[in-house]
């Protein structure tokens, strides 16, 4: 991998009219990113393992495809694209690893085609050193073979941005025309307030130029993609206004939260940060995130002497308003909020650390190759530690739902059945029941109809060890597992062979 990397780092430019943009021939340029793709692949494969099992909102997202269990409450925040990303694999086979490597190949896949719209923007070991920067951050690899949708933002916003400028330089590159409206679908399939605040500088910049044909297209690609949400506000969720509401007060209450300090503790692999309290972590782990606006500013200065100054000014546009909700307007974080805002300052990034290791001469060239790889190294193996400790923890979570399942199948609670209460759907996917709540953001049921379902199938409700079970659970026969206590309808009994 070391002679990857200076490989990368120590390329040569090319001289020529395109010397600026520094291109490299196809193949070559091709191979690196191919390159860099299958390591992020492999990476995934053995870093994040495909039996981790799956997440709380990954079994919201899996349940609304697969027979294994009920659809989970879809709350008004939510978009279908992830449901519909998982499908192919979801809709047949229950096998968590399948689908985590299914999704590994197809994240992939996406890196390698969302880098390649980017050639002869940027020179091809620029490309390349962004993709490697981006895929080896923790939480990228952590969440991209994960049914969730961010990492599928940051890569359409990767394809929208750098379609958007070929569109911009030649409207009759119809290629980049239908790129800009994939990429803009495939954001705003998963996240539709991401795409549009992804999107504000592309319309920014199309707009005082009249180029209507970018316009049209991120248009096109925004509306196709939002379609099937606003259709669902009006038929499931009483509006689009009251949908776009109650997702506001899911996430607490958009408006102004600074949230850059939560943003920060998530960094030592907190997956959510809600409420975001505690010590903030070692400053080893968190000093990436602070040379990150240093090194993307160092590429805005490459850029304006290298004459690739609108591509870096539109990358770093994108990814400052991708981040700014995340940033200033929610009052909790999760590192994967801002991936999108990774995969776009990723380029001007390398173009910065490219540009250190090639313009000193003579003696100081090796330093500084030496300094950046050294750095390069810490960082890389800091990003693995704090991946390592994530996995462990997460996977250990996940053991605990399936533990909680089949204790559960023991008791009488098997399929059809209904789970209420502490991490009910989590547990509830992998027992194969349905999940039901009667407040809060899962609100999708009430008391007398739980009990009503008690009567003709068996129901569970789980509360923490030391918690108080619904009133009408009260009565129901306990049992202690773990940090939890399960209250079983007597219903259930009756099917039990313990």
């Amino acid at each position: 991998m070391a002679d990857s990397t200076h490989a990368v780092l120590s390329g040569t430019r090319r001289s020529g009219p395109m010397s600026g943009s520094g291109r490299a021939p196809r193949g070559r340029a091709g191979g690196l990113l191919a390159a860099v793709a299958a390591a992020f692949t492999l990476a995934q494969l053995l870093l994040v393992r495909p039996g981790m099992g799956l997440g709380w909102d990954e079994t919201v997202y899996v349940s609304q495809v697969s027979p294994h269990a009920p659809a989970a409450f879809f709350s008004a925040p939510r978009a279908r694209g992830v449901s519909l990303l998982v499908a192919p694999v979801a809709s047949w086979s229950s096998s968590t690893p399948l689908l985590r490597v299914y999704l590994a190949l197809l994240s992939g896949l996406a890196l390698y085609l969302a880098l390649r719209v980017w050639r002869g923007l940027f020179p091809a070991r620029v490309l390349a050193l962004a993709g490697a920067l981006f895929a080896s951050l923790w939480v990228t690899l952590f969440y991209g073979p994960q049914a969730m949708p961010n990492y599928w933002v940051a890569v359409g916003a990767l394809v929208s941005a750098g379609c958007f400028l070929r569109a911009r330089e030649d409207p009759r590159d119809r290629a980049a025309l239908w790129g800009l409206v994939a990429g803009a679908a495939l954001m705003a399939w998963m996240r539709p307030m991401d795409a549009v605040w992804a999107a504000l500088p592309l319309a920014a910049l199309a707009l005082p130029k009249r180029r209507w044909k970018p316009l049209a297209a991120l248009v096109a690609g925004l509306v196709a993609g939002t379609a099937e949400w606003v259709v669902e506000a009006y038929v499931s969720y009483g509006g689009l206004l009251r949908r776009l509401s109650d997702g506001s007060a899911i996430q607490g209450g958009l408006g102004w939260h600074l949230a850059v300090t939560d943003q920060v503790r998530s960094l030592g692999g907190r997956a959510l940060c809600r409420p975001c309290t505690g010590a903030l972590p070692n400053p080893v782990v968190t000093l990436w995130w602070y040379a990150l606006p240093l090194l993307a500013l160092l590429g805005l200065a490459v850029a304006f002497r290298a004459w690739r100054t609108v591509p870096t000014l539109v990358a770093l546009a994108c990814a400052a308003t991708t981040a700014f909700p995340y940033l200033f307007m929610i009052g909790y974080a999760a590192p994967r909020f801002l991936l999108p805002a990774y995969a776009l300052f990723a380029i001007p990034v390398a173009d910065g650390l490219v540009h250190l290791v090639t313009a000193p001469h003579g003696a100081w060239r090796p330093v500084a190759l030496s300094l950046v790889a050294l750095g390069l190294t810490g960082h890389l193996a800091i990003q693995y530690a704090v991946l390592a400790h994530t996995v462990g923890r997460t996977t250990a979570d996940h053991r605990a739902w399936e533990r909680t399942a089949v204790a559960l199948h023991r008791l009488g609670v098997r399929p059809p059945c209904l789970l209420t209460g502490e991490d009910a759907v989590p547990i509830a996917f992998y027992a194969g029941c349905g999940s039901a709540a009667t407040e809060g953001h899962n609100a999708n049921s009430t008391r007398a109809v739980i009990q009503h379902t008690a009567q003709r199938m068996p129901v569970a409700a789980l509360t923490t060890a030391g918690g108080a079970p619904p009133a009408y659970a009260r009565t129901w026969p306990s049992h202690p597992l773990g940090g939890l206590r399960l209250y079983i309808a007597p219903s259930a009994h009756k099917g039990t062979h313990a």
